[in-house]
């Protein structure tokens, strides 16, 4: 399971036009789900979302987690964080779970962080979304369940 994880000071989710959801300062999670992945996957990574301390502390530090800071999370399935592009130039995504499956722990993970945060919300599986986000920093954060880095 991979995350990329964005500081936001606000973020977006359109479908169709249509804002289906919308978060103000918190964490933009976008969640690839791999063939493999397993409920651990998902707890390890809600644990670790969560618990990140990368929001200021009152000296400017990185120092105070999502929830320190009472902030928001807005989650969005991107199987796309699971290409392979070392051979060619056109991405491979034969490591993506299937959808069936990978919904079901895209939806395990969003109620995961739902129990741990406030203020969850979610973009639409499967669907061309729009994305709105203003970064705030830049902060971005890679995380895989499966790699130490």
């Amino acid at each position: 399971m991979r995350a990329v994880i964005q500081r936001a000071k606000t973020a977006s989710v359109s479908v169709n036009g249509e804002k289906i959801a919308h978060i103000d300062q918190g964490l933009v999670i976008f969640l690839g789900v791999a063939d493999g992945d397993t409920v651990e996957d998902v707890d390890y990574l809600a644990n670790k979302i969560v618990g990140l301390r990368i929001f200021e502390d009152e000296e400017g530090k990185m120092n105070k987690s999502v929830q320190d800071v009472d902030g928001a999370m807005l989650i969005v399935s991107q199987f796309t964080l699971l290409g392979d592009t070392r051979k060619g130039r056109r991405p491979s995504f034969i490591q993506a779970a299937q959808p069936d499956k990978a919904q079901k722990l895209y939806e395990e993970f969003v109620e995961t962080c739902k129990k741990k945060i406030k203020n969850v919300e979610k973009g639409q599986f499967q669907a061309e979304m729009l994305v709105r986000i203003f970064n705030d920093g830049p902060v971005t954060i890679l995380l895989d369940s499966k790699k130490l880095f």
